[in-house]
């Protein structure tokens, strides 16, 4: 999809404001998300009501990897599936906290968000030479029921939900 005011797809852009609000609810987690390969894996394998096979699936990796990590045997996850990892667990890591954080900022106290952007013009050697700034702007409550509303459901790398089945 192409903006009429702008030859740059939106998608990316779009990718960037769904990954600001995954960071968002991320911050309001009151414990820490697992760290380690083994508790990760432990904390998904519960999450995916103790299937090895659809946590394999979830992952992108055999069976038996993941019950190499779950033995202890493997401790180091190449990068593909440590990228895998953080994201299922921050994903999947304290959902009603995350509900009540997004309640919240819809009903009553709205939210924050804040953008970096580049302003000025590209004349070197000169004050107006453009510059990265950081600007931060609240949004009603009203804006951000509709944001969370249209905001795309959670897909796993199979197409379907969290929480269910393919």
């Amino acid at each position: 999809m192409i903006d009429s005011n702008d030859t740059q797809p939106l998608a990316p852009r779009r990718n960037r404001v769904l990954d600001a609000l995954k960071r968002a609810e991320r911050k309001v987690f009151t414990r820490p998300a697992p760290k380690s390969a083994k508790a990760q894996i432990e904390f998904l394998y519960t999450r995916a009501k103790k299937s090895t096979k659809a946590l394999a699936e979830q992952l992108g990796v055999s069976s038996r990897t993941v019950q190499r990590y779950r033995a202890g045997q493997q401790t180091k996850p190449q990068k593909k599936l440590h990228a895998a990892l953080v994201e299922e667990t921050e994903s999947q890591w304290q959902p009603q906290v995350r509900a009540q954080a997004r309640e919240r900022a819809a009903t009553s106290s709205g939210m924050m968000v804040e953008v970096t952007a580049y302003f000025g013009f590209t004349c070197t050697g000169s004050s107006d030479d453009g510059r990265e700034r950081t600007l931060t702007t609240p949004i009603s409550p009203t804006y951000v029921t509709e944001i969370l509303r249209l905001r795309p459901a959670a897909r796993t790398p199979n197409g379907s939900s969290p929480g269910t089945r393919a």
